[in-house]
């Protein structure tokens, strides 16, 4: 039995914003209100990465320039993880460097090769403004970083240099959203 609400359960779903956003190219504000908009916000971005099917959402996604993030994700070993953060601090990124694939809501139905460690921490604050540090490896690490970098004005497109980044440009000129 689930004691608590579902993370995104009363939340609005929001439009995404897709790279070419200013939003998405600037570091965001640091959280300084912990009151109940802050709440709200979490709870809408739980709700709209659940519609559009990801695994992680920065506010700056959904047009927020704020330092937020939340997370539905597994790691190697299929351990589900679920939370948010508030005003995150990448604090480790170690480990094995290891290319994967890796998407984005605001880049839909693209991914590339992206180099990233597999081991990070992040610290930080909840939405009541409690500290909080969470760890992660493998893909779990991976989407930790990813949403670090979105809350700096980094894409993961921003990651990717030779012909695998000529490759992915191609596709963005070519998908019907952009």
């Amino acid at each position: 039995m689930r004691h608590g609400s579902i993370p995104g359960a009363h939340g609005r779903v929001r439009p995404l914003s897709l790279l070419g956003d200013p939003v998405l190219a600037q570091p965001c504000r640091e959280v300084t209100d912990f009151g109940p908009g802050l709440a709200r916000l979490v709870e809408d971005m739980f709700a709209t990465m659940y519609a559009a099917q990801g695994v992680g959402l920065a506010a700056n996604q959904v047009g927020e320039a704020l330092r937020v993030f939340v997370y539905d994700c597994p790691d190697d070993d299929e351990v589900r993880h679920v939370g948010h953060v508030v005003n995150p601090r990448l604090v480790e990124a170690d480990g094995i460097v290891l290319r994967g694939p890796e998407g984005c809501l605001s880049l839909p139905g693209l991914e590339a090769g992206t180099e990233r460690p597999d081991h990070a921490v992040v610290e930080g604050r909840t939405v009541t403004g409690d500290l909080v540090r969470v760890h992660g490896t493998g893909f779990f690490a991976r989407c930790l970083q990813h949403e670090c970098d979105h809350l700096e004005g980094v894409v993961y497109a921003d990651r990717v240099g030779g012909w695998r980044r000529k490759r992915l440009m191609r596709q963005v000129r070519r998908a019907s959203w952009s």
